[in-house]
């Protein structure tokens, strides 16, 4: 692309220079017709042979509406018009025509350049090369070689090759190219590690879970590469738009040309006026602006780290009017917060101390949750005969004494008369030897920017937020006024919030789009019946990539607010380069058939009116 954005400037810039030559040749020397025809010839050939050679080729393969051959068509007629008996020479206007439709071409390619450089920066997540660990040696290998199970090596500065999981090391990994985010993730033995983000500082030995192919970058990367194939109804009503408005506009340009002759119109003045018409009928400007500012906006979100399968998923951003949430993962963190409640029997510290003791064996969320509050297990406690009563918690002997730890039907199997809570969580009872001593409140954590992701929505426009949860209506109730969404249900199955959405969808207002968030793992049925499925925090996860139509590629409620406004410009401006650019062709129409217009209207109408509306399209890669 670089080198035929040079070739263009080269072409362009000798062409203007012969084009003035060819001026200074007109004004100072007395020459035919004929003579100088051959003098604007040279530039006129300089900069129009490639449009030339296109329309060729559009009549041999049966395409002859294409912008080249209307172009040929009208600057060859000017050409010729002079030698009509009675009219006047246009060469400076034909050569300037063909000269400003190669700006407009180059002024096409530079913005499409700059989109694409916007889509392929992405690019630079692709790892080249591996350190794997074989035969007690170190090996440089493509990354397409390494099978998972391998130990790779990722040194300071490298990026990570393929995703995997840290065995040795501690570092910080710089995630900005797939999350738009610029403070460091850190990582340390046990934690994932993902391919295409770069190791900030220390060395990791990782092992890794994924073959090349299936690893996160790829999948990115395949995303990103393919957004373009799925289009926007703008984008295919323009398509058929042109299509129809093309041949009418020729047949318009013929008629103007030939019917006003036979009623004793000057045939050289309607000839111009046919011209000029072929030269307004050009639908670049739709045709390259409009597909533009999509491909603009895809890029412009992928900076900001939301993926967007393709233009018409934007465009239904752009109209969403209900958003429901998932709750656990995207509006709270999945991450268990505990308090514990008392008598006057035990403090806080050392009933935590007990729960946490008797949970230690567990992989239970709820015992993780525990054990996090009460870290330190290795104390002079003895922990024996510990037994998982399924339905009710787990019990064993502390120090010798019996210490349960579970729901209220434990305490009743133990005779414990345990207290009733009204905060809302999940309730961990507690008792010693059959006497209750407490609970502790197990509750999910709400995410810092939930309530002002929900607020941001509704300014974006979206009338109703509800949440769906399989939690406690309790749970689900302190959740919701905490965010702040109009609905919420709770005590849902998977099944039953996808029956819940079909409700939802069957009331949605006319013409708006009911978009749902999920995490994208355990949500994939609500995410495939919504009109845009939003996979939330999609690092690492497959399920993320594959079943959603939009990927939030970093943990954040607030993005989907962002991407609604990045939606909203992008089909803001294409709508705005539509209508500006039907109406001055429309002006320019009328003004040539009544006589008033010029052939330097109808190359602004066509050529300036596409540099305008492209240059315009570029405004969405600010988003």
């Amino acid at each position: 692309m670089e080198k035929e954005i040079k070739e263009s400037i080269w072409k362009i810039a000798i062409g203007a220079v012969l084009l003035v030559v060819a001026v200074i040749i007109e004004k100072t020397l007395s020459l035919e017709k004929w003579q100088l025809l051959l003098v604007y010839l040279v530039p006129y050939l300089v900069v129009g042979y490639e449009a030339l050679h296109e329309a060729v080729d559009g009549l041999l393969e049966g395409e002859p509406l294409n912008e080249d051959f209307l172009m040929s068509v009208a600057t060859l007629g000017a050409l010729g018009i002079g030698f009509i008996p009675g009219a006047e020479t246009q060469f400076p206007e034909a050569v300037f025509v063909m000269l400003f439709f190669q700006v407009g071409e180059l002024f096409e390619h530079l913005a499409e350049d700059h989109s694409r450089r916007s889509i392929s920066s992405l690019m630079d997540i692709r790892p080249d090369r591996a350190c794997v660990e074989r035969d007690g040696e170190q090996k440089t290998v493509s990354p397409s070689d390494v099978a998972t199970g391998e130990t790779i090596v990722i040194r300071p500065g490298e990026r990570v090759p393929l995703d995997g999981v840290v065995l040795d090391g501690d570092s910080s990994l710089d995630t900005k190219a797939l999350t738009g985010e610029s403070l460091p993730r850190s990582v340390s033995r046990g934690d994932d590690v993902i391919s295409g983000c770069v190791n900030l500082s220390g060395v990791l030995r990782v092992r890794t879970t994924k073959e090349f192919g299936q690893s996160t970058a790829m999948k990115i990367l395949d995303l990103v590469e393919n957004a373009r194939e799925s289009k926007s109804s703008s984008e295919n009503f323009i398509s058929r738009f042109a299509r129809v408005y093309t041949p009418i506009v020729v047949v318009l340009a013929v008629l103007t040309a030939v019917v006003p002759t036979i009623f004793g119109g000057q045939f050289s003045t309607w000839l111009y006026r046919g011209l000029m018409f072929l030269v307004v009928s050009c639908p670049c400007a739709l045709v390259l602006s409009i597909p533009l500012s999509f491909f603009g906006g895809l890029g412009g979100a992928s900076r900001k780290g939301i993926l967007v399968k393709g233009s018409n998923y934007l465009e239904s951003l752009s109209n969403l009017k209900t958003v429901v949430f998932d709750k656990t993962g995207t509006l709270t963190k999945g991450v268990f917060e505990v308090s514990a409640v008392h008598p006057e029997t035990i403090d806080e510290k050392e009933l935590l101390h007990l729960a946490a003791h008797v949970e230690r064996y567990s992989n239970h969320p709820i015992a993780i949750s525990l054990k996090n509050a009460y870290p330190a297990e290795d104390d002079s406690c003895s922990v024996e005969n510990v037994q998982e009563i399924a339905g009710k918690g787990v019990k064993a002997l502390v120090n010798g004494r019996e210490v349960c730890v579970g729901n209220s039907s434990m305490m009743d199997s133990v005779g414990a008369k345990w207290h009733d809570c009204t905060k809302a969580g999940t309730i961990v009872h507690v008792s010693i030897d059959g006497e209750y001593v407490g609970h502790i409140v197990i509750s999910d954590v709400v995410k810092d920017d939930a309530s002002s992701a929900v607020a941001s929505l509704k300014e974006a426009g979206v009338e109703k937020t509800v949440m769906l949860t399989g939690d406690s209506l309790a749970v689900a109730k302190s959740v919701a006024s905490q965010v702040g969404v109009d609905e919420y249900y709770a005590e849902l199955l998977p099944q039953d919030k996808v029956a819940r959405i079909e409700e939802l969808l069957s009331s949605k207002p006319e013409g708006g789009v009911l978009g749902f968030v999920g995490d994208g793992i355990n949500d994939a049925p609500s995410l495939a019946r919504a009109d845009v499925g939003v996979a939330m925090g999609g690092l690492g996860s497959d399920a993320a990539i594959e079943a959603a139509d939009v990927v939030l590629m970093e943990d954040k409620p607030s993005a989907i607010a962002t991407a609604v406004g990045i939606a909203k410009k992008t089909v803001r401006i294409a709508k705005e380069n539509t209508w500006f650019a039907i109406g001055v062709k429309v002006l320019v129409l009328l003004l040539a058939f009544f006589g008033v217009a010029t052939m330097w209207m109808a190359v602004f109408a066509d050529v300036g009116v596409m540099v305008l509306a492209v240059l315009n399209a570029s405004r969405t890669l600010a988003s």
